[in-house]
């Protein structure tokens, strides 16, 4: 559990986040992130350790083909960086981002298929 100090207006008090809901934050800035997607195995997508200096996130994901992957994980850091910052007024210290591999585009098996019996039909029609 994790814990921030937060005085709006002169008034004293703690508000104590639980480092799940720092997650689950994290979880829906890489949701607004096109071209990526969290890697599914629970508990290796996304680790936090509070600190003195702020939260290291470190987050690996899986990219799409045909985006500049230098740029993704930017715009993952900005993202972030800012939606934890603005939610819940930790700091971000660090943003490691480790892409783990790339989904390449696959062509649409029933599309194959519904072509595949064309073919046959056309076929046929030569025969005659």
């Amino acid at each position: 559990m994790a814990s921030i100090k937060y005085n709006p207006n002169g008034q004293k008090g703690r508000i104590t986040y639980n480092s799940d809901i720092v997650s689950g934050i994290v979880a829906l800035s890489l949701q607004e992130t096109e071209g990526i997607e969290l890697v599914p195995a629970k508990g290796k997508g996304i680790k936090l350790c509070f600190e003195k200096e702020g939260v290291f996130v470190d987050i690996s994901v899986i990219a799409h083909y045909g985006y500049n992957v230098p740029e993704l994980a930017f715009r993952i850091q900005q993202t972030i960086k800012q939606m934890v910052e603005s939610m819940t007024k930790y700091k971000i210290a660090k943003v490691d981002v480790h892409v783990q591999s790339v989904i390449f585009p696959t062509e649409n098996a029933p599309a194959a298929d519904a072509n595949a019996g064309e073919a046959p039909a056309a076929q046929e029609d030569d025969k005659k």
